[in-house]
């Protein structure tokens, strides 16, 4: 690999709802929008293969429908969760092809008329023809977090890294927004943010990547240049992996 080269070959970025709409808004704001799709293309311009797993929660949350009040089961509302995800994916292909870059939107949930089904084989073939990958629906299944379906694309589809996008700069000991003494960790291991229960990702998700040892790298995508630094190998935010 030469200097000129990206450290990474392929990478898996996790952006939640709050990517598609400014702090504390919610829907889809396509200045947010945009601004997220320059960031992913300048990735794939850099020579990184990058697959994007999609939430939804700008959109909907299954958890608002767990109220005892709710006629809403609780499975349905997951599905529904799922389907604000390819709303979102939808909303992000049309901005990333506006930057020039081709893209393939992905779905675990059937949705043949404005996606792909999602086959692992195919997702592959399309990162390695230089496609960008827009993966929604979760898993398919309810009761399964989008990052745990991150997790689990980031290991069939044998990323590098597993990206999470944060609107803070990485993993602290307390919420920074609340707390301005909260101590800012630049490397963590699995095990320590198991034992102080450090809000990353879903404990499955963490359980996944530390079996199969895929680092997660936990970084403030508002900030410019930061998901493209993170791509190409740049120490950005919070390295999580099986070593400190």
């Amino acid at each position: 690999m030469s200097e000129n080269q990206p450290k990474r070959r392929r990478v898996v970025l996790k952006i939640s709802g709050e990517g598609f709409c400014p702090p504390n808004e919610r829907g889809i704001v396509m200045d947010s929008v945009n601004h997220l799709a320059e960031q992913i293309a300048r990735v794939s311009r850099a020579g990184v293969q990058i697959a994007i797993v999609m939430g939804g929660g700008n959109i909907l949350r299954g958890a608002a429908f767990k109220a005892s009040n709710s006629s809403i089961m609780e499975s349905t509302a997951h599905y529904m969760g799922m389907l604000a995800t390819i709303i979102n994916g939808l909303a992000l292909q049309d901005a990333v092809e506006a930057q020039g870059v081709t893209t393939r939107l992905m779905t675990a949930v059937k949705a043949d008329t404005v996606a792909e089904p999602y086959i692992r084989r195919r997702a592959t073939r399309h990162l390695e023809k230089g496609r960008i990958v827009i993966i929604a629906g979760g898993t398919g299944s309810p009761f399964v977090t989008t990052d745990t379906a991150a997790a689990q694309r980031a290991l069939e589809l044998d990323a590098d890294v597993l990206l999470k996008a944060t609107k803070v700069d990485g993993v602290y000991s307390d919420d920074p927004e609340k707390n301005p003494e909260a101590v800012f960790y630049k490397n963590l291991t699995y095990d320590e943010v198991n034992l102080q229960k450090l809000r990353v990702m879903d404990s499955e998700a963490i359980a996944k990547c530390a079996e199969h040892g895929m680092p997660i790298m936990v970084f403030n995508f508002r900030v410019e240049g930061n998901l493209q630094r993170a791509a190409v190998g740049e120490h950005v935010g919070t390295l999580i992996s099986d070593k400190k």
